[in-house]
């Protein structure tokens, strides 16, 4: 007995789907895609707005980012550069999800996306490496972190934002 093939409905009408299967498609929940509302991005966006909003993603994404390292780093204890490294891919993964759609309006896209992941790749070593050598160059504590975490976020985000903006969504 062969199982019906499981493709996406092209809106044709000729799905494969039996009726206990349609029934099941619709109570299992789709990938969240952010942001939730539809058009929040205009078609062409000029480069202030896009500054703007991408400025607006990456203080979110710093939270996030600065956030995840102190409360590994001063919480529970974990190596600089390891907590650092954690937080820059979680800073980093919020920041591409919102910019993708709300700062660029751009469609998903594999090319794209391992674009994006060179990038990060780039501006991971950039900024993780400009992270560590300002912390242990300055004295330690606290608010040094965040003196250390400000110049390397700086730096990231220009790289990034100009990168980005001329080369990665550009990319059809």
């Amino acid at each position: 007995m062969s199982t019906p093939d499981r493709s996406i409905d092209d809106g044709s009408g000729n799905d494969d789907w039996s009726p206990q299967d349609e029934e099941l498609q619709h109570h299992v929940p789709l990938p969240v895609e952010l942001p939730l509302t539809e058009n929040i991005a205009d078609a062409a966006l000029d480069l202030k707005t896009q500054v703007l909003r991408f400025l607006a993603t990456g203080v979110l994404s710093a939270i996030v980012d600065q956030g995840v390292n102190l409360i590994l780093h001063f919480v529970f204890g974990v190596g600089v550069t390891l907590a650092k490294a954690i937080g820059f891919v979680l800073g980093t993964t919020t920041a591409y999800l919102i910019n993708r759609r709300w700062t660029f309006n751009a469609a998903p896209s594999r090319a794209r996306f391992f674009a994006v992941v060179a990038l990060y790749g780039v501006t991971f070593a950039v900024q993780v490496g400009i992270y560590t050598y300002l912390y242990q160059a300055l004295p330690d504590g606290f608010w040094y972190a965040n003196v250390a975490f400000v110049i390397a976020q700086g730096t990231a985000t220009v790289i990034n934002f100009l990168v980005q903006r001329f080369v990665i969504f550009k990319i059809r």
